[in-house]
């Protein structure tokens, strides 16, 4: 990152429609670097974080084309603590050199690090500025169980491992409300943008 470099925090939990707000920012001309997006990069065919996977997990844990199976994975470290905590070995410093790296390259007057667990995975230590988008957790649970098709009791319980929304919101420097209508959303992100520009001047 260069010395000017502006990096803003987006983050929320799911459902809660952070999509919504960095899509709007790119339209911007934000650059935005999605933490999912680069935990994917990290674990391609090819990788040194994919090698290690199969290393440890086994080659079972890859599809017939060389790419990871992730639903198998998924089951392995959800049943397994200690697992998990191989494959965040393995993962997250990967994750956090590719984020530094994009970061670096991004040249728009502030630069938006969007992840899910900013808060919980220490990614937050990027960041000059958080911003949470917020919902009641009874519409992250609606909102996603709709758009997911997903149970009730997976949704509560990918908002159990998430933090609790008053954590969230004491730890962030702003929050966005994301509770009414796209357009209600839209005008609330274009201050935000406005403030965010003069934060980076300043």
């Amino acid at each position: 990152m260069s010395a000017q470099q502006f990096v803003v925090g987006v983050t929320g939990g799911i459902g809660s429609g952070k999509s919504a707000v960095t899509d709007y920012l790119e339209t911007k001309g934000i650059t935005v670097v999605d933490a999912d997006k680069v935990a994917r990069v990290v674990v391609e065919p090819g990788t040194s974080g994919l090698a290690a996977i199969a290393e440890h997990f086994g080659r079972d844990i890859l599809l017939p084309n060389g790419a990871l199976d992730r639903a198998a994975l998924r089951k392995i470290v959800f049943d397994e603590p200690d697992e998990r905590k191989v494959l965040e070995g393995i993962t997250h410093p990967r994750i956090r050199e590719e984020i530094a790296r994009q970061l670096s390259d991004a040249s728009s007057p502030y630069v938006v690090l969007a992840s899910p667990l900013l808060l919980e995975s220490g990614q937050s230590s990027f960041a000059d500025y958080v911003v949470v988008v917020d919902v009641p957790e009874s519409v992250q649970l609606s909102r996603t169980m709709t758009r997911d098709d997903n149970s009730e009791q997976l949704v509560k319980s990918i908002m159990a491992v998430q933090l609790q929304r008053e954590t969230r919101l004491a730890r962030s420097d702003t929050s966005i409300s994301n509770e009414g209508t796209l357009e209600e959303l839209y005008t609330r992100v274009d201050a935000l943008h406005a403030d965010l520009l003069r934060r980076a001047q300043a």
